[in-house]
């Protein structure tokens, strides 16, 4: 595998959040006619009934705030202003087919997102890091230098990583992923998932909020429903860059109404 370039000092200091998953590898988890069983086993005992309070709860309290930053304000909404290209950089085909996977997974239930792998590295605003686990922290060390490193270990310590940089409207500009890729099949899914997401802007985790990937004491595998609720309203075109808590607020009602009936539609949900 190739070495990474990292980032000049200008944009590891512009750098605004990081999001980690930390969990254990899923070694029984085995491939069954293309399921895993650590994964369907879940989806039949998802909950997928909410109330507005439950979903604009978890909204909030992921689209503000971060689980570890460096720099800039965290109490305005953060999101990609325009089409989201995804750059993944690995020499194992397998996990690169997964992960095209997971993002055309994301496009299809997310509305008004514009996702899509690309070849190029130059052409992407998400860069793909697929490492060894025995590589996790010299890559991360690489990417935004040994004494951040040091503190995103102690802080978080990783299994797999996300963070983005955004301008002073709030916009992302870019976004890199760090994701391990012999850890088995299920936390590899895991990781890709909620990292690729959280890279879209929702980048705080919460542990009072049971349903969402974005706690860490829950994992998933998949792209939930509570979670579809949580990207659609950050999505939506109501909501933009730079909202403050009040200002999101003010628009949700009629948002939600509307990520309502998409989820509905998208998932054949039942009322």
């Amino acid at each position: 595998m190739s070495a990474l370039n990292p980032p000049s000092a200008a944009v590891r200091l512009a750098l605004l959040a990081f999001a980690a998953l930390i969990c254990a590898p899923d070694t029984a988890a085995t491939a069954v006619a293309g399921e895993l069983p650590a994964i369907a086993s879940r989806q039949r005992a998802e909950k997928k009934s909410f109330t507005d309070g439950e979903i604009v709860e978890g909204f909030l309290k992921t689209a503000f705030g971060a689980e570890y930053h460096l720099a800039g304000r965290v109490d305005r909404i953060r999101k990609f202003d325009g089409p989201v290209r995804v750059y993944a950089e690995s020499d194992r085909t397998d996990r690169k087919v997964q992960l095209a996977k997971v993002v055309a997974d994301i496009g299809k239930r997310v509305q008004h997102l514009d996702i899509a792998m690309i070849d190029s590295n130059e052409a992407a605003n998400v860069r793909v890091k697929l490492v060894r686990d025995r590589d996790l922290f010299r890559t991360i060390s690489s990417f935004y230098g040994a004494e951040k490193a040091r503190e995103i270990r102690t802080s978080l310590d990783p299994q797999c990583l996300s963070g983005f940089r955004k301008n002073d409207n709030f916009e992302i500009e870019h976004s890199d992923v760090i994701l391990t890729v012999d850890n088995g099949d299920f936390t590899f899914l895991d990781c890709a998932y909620e990292e690729l997401l959280q890279s879209l802007g929702p980048i705080n985790d919460t542990a009072s909020v049971p349903w969402t990937m974005f706690n860490d004491n829950v994992s998933m595998g998949y792209f939930d429903v509570y979670d579809q609720y949580i990207l659609n309203l950050l999505y939506d075109p109501r909501i933009k860059a730079g909202m403050t808590v009040a200002e999101v607020k003010a628009v949700l009602p009629d948002v939600l109404t509307d990520v309502r009936a998409w989820v509905k539609s998208v998932n054949d949900l039942k009322e």
